[in-house]
């Protein structure tokens, strides 16, 4: 089955399927926001989340395990072909690992993270279908023991703030695709900024996480910005 469950939560919706198979139905969206496995194998590794480094001397430090097999590779050529005919505008996280793939542009985003930990990046890149060749950064500390934002769900997750900027660079684009939700960080910048945001997400651990995230940031609305509207229910395409 295409859509195994499917929440409709203030102005996002999530699905919980396959994007290969989820995104033909959907029909065309503004803009693709999202950040895909990179193929880096960072599902078998050990993410502490911004938890494990609050104990004591001496205190035995709680090391957080993420879900693995969403890393093993990166999405195939034909996802990238899926995800460019979607929209648009397009900003694609991790975009180094894809540059075989994707189309020559000039206009690049640079996280700065900040970085504590010297064996780390120093930050991520994005690829972007933006007009333009200049590339912008962005400085935010999303990582180690000074990161801003603490709780981490999943260790790729990218922090809310740096997904707002992204957005800020298509302000025209009312309908967001993530088809690599993850723990809902796009959805949760387009539920702020009042935008309807859709995500697709395989695990169904990080689909009910961002459900939680995306549920609590329509309790927790800017009151200068108009909430997006719910979301018509439409028949699928095929």
């Amino acid at each position: 089955m295409t859509v195994i469950k499917e929440e409709r939560i203030g102005g996002q919706r999530l699905i919980l399927g396959d994007c290969r198979e989820v995104m033909p139905t959907l029909g065309r969206f503004d803009a693709v926001v999202t950040d895909p496995p990179y193929g880096i194998k960072r599902d078998k590794g050990v993410g502490v989340g911004g938890s494990g480094f609050g104990g004591k001397r001496g205190e035995a430090v709680e090391v957080r395990r993420f879900r693995g097999g969403w890393d093993a590779a990166r999405p195939a050529a034909e996802v990238f072909e899926a995800i460019l005919s979607s929209a648009p505008c397009h900003i694609v996280w991790g975009g180094q690992f894809f540059a075989d793939i994707l189309p020559a542009q000039g206009k690049w985003l640079f996280w700065d993270k900040c970085q504590t930990m010297p064996s780390f990046g120093d930050g991520e890149l994005a690829w972007t279908s933006l007009s333009g060749d200049a590339v912008k950064q962005f400085t935010y500390n999303g990582s180690g023991l000074h990161a801003k934002e603490k709780a981490r769900s999943h260790p790729t997750q990218k922090p809310v703030a740096l997904m707002e900027w992204c957005l800020g660079f298509v302000p025209d684009a009312e309908t967001i695709l993530d088809p690599f939700m993850g723990s809902g960080t796009t959805l949760v910048a387009c539920q702020r900024l009042g935008r309807n945001g859709t995500g697709i997400e395989l695990d169904p651990e990080y689909f009910r996480i961002a459900c939680e995230r995306v549920d609590e940031a329509t309790r927790q609305p800017d009151l200068l910005i108009a909430p997006p509207a719910a979301q018509p229910v439409q028949e699928p395409l095929l």
